[in-house]
């Protein structure tokens, strides 16, 4: 598919049954992209617009797998007078760009009916003065009814986000006991540096801690609702913990975790048997100063132009391979990296624990302290997850390579590399 539609192929000949334009440009030129694989469930193809950033409105669609009509589509930023735009406080239709891209594949909940996904920050990112309110349905989890494409429950993390920690990343599935209760729980490493555990079934709340090792921009989560502690609901903007949040006219304010977050679109892992969730990303922090949004004028709209360039630098910068225990909420173990990892983690019956590094190295740990058992340099940047897979008795695992994303960035002409490395487990 291309940035405008959504095609599907005879799988006896490969040709195309249909080709459908499901995303388009906004009123103000902004366009709409596919960032994410789909998702099929029962005869419909779910797929979503990841271009939030890009100041369009996030949503989510389902396509009839047959015809390719569309089903149902559902917004992440509601339009005046849906439910959630009285978090919209502003006075110059800031949902038009309100983002909320959703850029990294849901989960589907069979028994429930649901599909769970996490969607995008708002826009823009790192003004919210622009946008006062809790800017719903940005920073969520969102569970979606498969068959209607109706707002089941929704669970926001981190209520007018100035920092980018959007919560596109995995949501994963399992039914596990909780503090003596059997639970069917929804497990996200959050991007702004918590873990949290919720109630797939109405999205409550269950537990969260903290994971990532540098933490500033709250003093931690309400335990009975998981909300931040300074979190203010009859308040249009919070203000958290000022010195870590940066407002217009603010100078240099240093906030934890980085806002590329803890583990953001990095595909996590979990062993059902041993309780244990892993995931992959970047530890540190970040410098940004208070930058002004300007809008066009009442009728939506952002004026580039006019807006005040922000300047912003990292410190602490690094990465982490982290095992984090489900049942008890606590980081069980976690190996540091001198760079960010991009790829994601993957993990064995067997006990062992895969992931990929920017500077070619390819390693495996064990599943529970993350001792280092086997390492090896492909001699090529590695962006994409490990998979693992069985031909007859052997087994075998798979890299992809390129995907150079350091901080700052820099280009060494090894982050276009295309091959394909394949391992075989004796």
């Amino acid at each position: 598919a291309s940035d405008w539609s959504s095609d599907v192929c005879s799988s006896d000949l490969g040709e195309v049954i249909w080709d459908k334009q499901v995303a388009v440009a906004n009123e103000f030129g902004s366009r709409e992209r596919f960032l994410t694989a789909p998702m099929t469930i029962e005869g419909k193809a779910i797929v979503a617009n990841g271009a939030g950033d890009g100041a369009t409105r996030g949503w989510l669609a389902a396509l009839d797998i047959a015809t390719g009509n569309q089903v149902w589509r559902w917004y992440v930023v509601p339009a005046p007078g849906e439910p959630g735009s009285e978090t919209w406080k502003d006075d110059h239709n800031a949902w038009k760009t309100g983002g909320g891209g959703l850029w990294q594949t849901g989960s589907y909940d069979p028994e429930q009916r649901l599909t769970i996904w996490g969607t995008g920050n708002p826009v823009p990112i790192y003004d919210p003065e622009f946008r006062p309110g809790d800017n719903l349905y940005t920073n969520s989890a969102v569970a979606l009814n498969v068959d209607s494409g109706k707002l089941a429950w929704y669970f926001q993390y981190t209520p007018n986000d100035s920092w980018d920690y959007d919560e596109n990343g995995i949501h994963m599935l399992y039914d596990l006991v909780i503090d003596g209760q059997a639970r069917k729980v929804v497990g996200h490493f959050g991007r702004n540096g918590f873990f949290y555990s919720l109630d797939r079934t109405n999205g409550s709340f269950i537990k969260a801690s903290q994971y990532a090792n540098e933490l500033t921009w709250t003093k931690g989560l309400d335990p009975k609702t998981g909300k931040p502690v300074e979190y203010n609901p009859s308040i249009a903007m919070q203000t958290y913990i000022p010195s870590t949040r940066t407002l217009r006219g603010d100078g240099d304010e240093r906030t934890c975790p980085t806002w590329h977050g803890g583990v953001a679109h990095q595909p996590t892992a979990y062993n059902p048997v041993k309780k244990i969730a892993y995931g992959v990303g970047a530890e540190g922090c970040f410098t940004q100063n208070g930058a002004a949004t300007a809008a066009r004028g009442p009728g939506g709209g952002i004026d580039n132009a006019k807006s005040q360039p922000r300047k912003y630098s990292s410190d602490l910068y690094y990465g982490s391979v982290m095992a984090y225990d489900v049942v008890n909420h606590k980081v069980l173990a976690k190996a540091i990296t001198d760079i960010e990892v991009r790829s994601g983690a993957t993990v064995t019956a067997g006990g062992l624990v895969m992931s990929a590094m920017q500077d070619g190295d390819f390693i495996i740990y064990d599943d529970e302290q993350l001792q280092e058992l086997y390492r090896f340099n492909l001699g090529t940047p590695l962006k994409g997850a490990p998979v693992t897979y069985a031909i007859g008795p052997k087994q075998y695992i798979a890299v992809q390579t390129s995907g150079r994303h350091l901080h700052p960035v820099k280009f060494d002409k090894l982050e276009t590399s295309s091959y394909l490395f394949v391992f075989a487990l004796n």
